[in-house]
């Protein structure tokens, strides 16, 4: 590679040292001719440099304009392209490890090896068209619902990955819920490590939610604070409230937060009863004043006592979080699919259920109908990794990236 020392220089003047690194074609991150400038770093420096540039007849980038340019011209294909996206916005680790994954073309390669399967059974049921019924070998019909279902079974191994792409790509929606004072904005200090709620022993400190991600095992977590439930005068706390019950109903996760030392009221049972049993992670807290209720007064799968305030049951509330959540510290990092893929891999599975189906029944015309359904399920598939594509389609994946890359 040559690097180039020199100048910038603008209407007569010195903008900076920089170095210029030519990138001939195709070897460059598009397989075009391209250039990098690297100037020093600094706001100032850099955007100088910049607008020099684009008064000399230069345009900015559009968004992922430079990877949609590596798709085109056959460096990547979609799912690489979007890992790349992926890998940008990680927000872990494991994350960031999937995207890899992804990028290296591992998760390509599952479904071009489903897509060429698909390929092959298209055409030899195409080719049945030319041919009567009793010039068929026996076995051909079992042949290809043999060679289906395994079509079939490959699709549903990657969609069972998507839960755990959705995890990563936007993170778990935790919510804590509880009483005024019961100790959700403790609660989320001691996940963050952090003072970023106010903790007084005066009710209703919290008015409004409050959002902050965690990472476990991992995985994002979105953990919101809410306003403490409880029936209020002051419209602002009531609005509060009502916010509070909202994200309960949108949550993946509620832990709900009880003062452990007094006596169960029929408010806290109300406020119990508005949580999903499977769902919800009951904390029985502020046991340091002494435990009056126990997981046997609940009927909650999923109780942990503790004590905040001194720390205690604080891992015990990690480890039910992780478990609820299928949070796994063992499993390697491996590419997952996201949304997009999920939608084209059900309508996939479904045009090849049908194919399958159709086939069975050995009708007058099958084949042609079975042909007919499979073509749109190849199609589908196609579009996920970009073997067949659209301008829409294109514009939706890439107008998400940043400006350039």
């Amino acid at each position: 590679m040559q690097i180039i020392y020199g100048h910038i220089v603008h209407d007569g003047k010195d903008i900076d040292e920089a170095l210029l690194l030519p990138f001939r074609a195709p070897a460059s991150y598009t397989r075009e001719d391209v250039v990098e400038l690297h100037v020093h770093g600094g706001s100032m420096s850099a955007r100088s440099t910049l607008q020099a540039i684009l008064q000399q007849g230069a345009r900015p980038a559009e968004p992922g304009e430079f990877t949609r340019r590596a798709f085109l011209s056959g460096r990547i294909d979609l799912l690489q392209a979007e890992a790349v996206m992926d890998l940008i916005a990680a927000k872990s680790q494991r994350a960031a490890a999937a995207a890899v994954e992804q990028l290296e073309g591992h998760l390509s390669k599952s479904f071009d090896e489903i897509y060429d399967n698909l390929i092959t059974v298209s055409a030899d049921l195409e080719a049945q068209l030319d041919f009567d019924e009793d010039e068929l070998p026996a076995r051909t019909t079992e042949d290809l619902l043999l060679r289906l279902g395994l079509a079939r079974k490959q699709l549903a191994a990657l969609l069972s990955t998507w839960e755990e792409g959705h995890r990563l790509r936007e993170g778990t929606l935790v919510v804590l819920a509880g009483r005024p004072n019961a100790g959700k904005s403790t609660l989320l200090n001691l996940l963050l490590g952090k003072d970023r709620a106010i903790v007084t022993p005066i009710a209703g400190t919290t008015r409004d939610s409050l959002e902050e991600e965690v990472i476990l095992n991992g995985f994002p977590l979105r953990i919101v604070d809410t306003a403490g439930l409880r029936t209020a005068d002051c419209q602002i706390e009531q609005e509060g409230i009502r916010r509070s019950r909202d994200l309960m109903q949108k949550a993946e996760i509620v832990i709900m937060l009880l003062d452990a030392s007094r006596p169960l009221d029929p408010e806290d049972h109300e406020l119990l009863a508005t949580c999903p049993v499977e769902n919800t992670l009951v904390l029985l807290n502020k046991t340091d004043l002494g435990q009056v209720v126990t997981a046997g007064h609940i009927s909650y799968k999923h109780v942990v006592a503790c004590s905040l305030l001194q720390t205690k049951g604080l891992e015990a509330c990690k480890q039910a979080l992780s478990e609820m959540l299928h949070l796994s510290t063992q499993t390697e990092s491996h590419a997952v699919i996201s949304e997009r893929h999920r939608g084209m891999a059900q309508a996939s599975i479904h045009a090849v259920k049908q194919t399958e189906n159709i086939l069975r029944q050995s009708g007058e015309s099958s084949e042609m109908i079975a042909a007919l359904a499979l073509r749109d399920g190849i199609e589908q598939l196609g579009q996920i990794t970009g073997r067949s594509y659209h301008d829409n389609l294109l514009e939706a994946i890439f107008s998400r990236f940043c400006v350039g890359k």
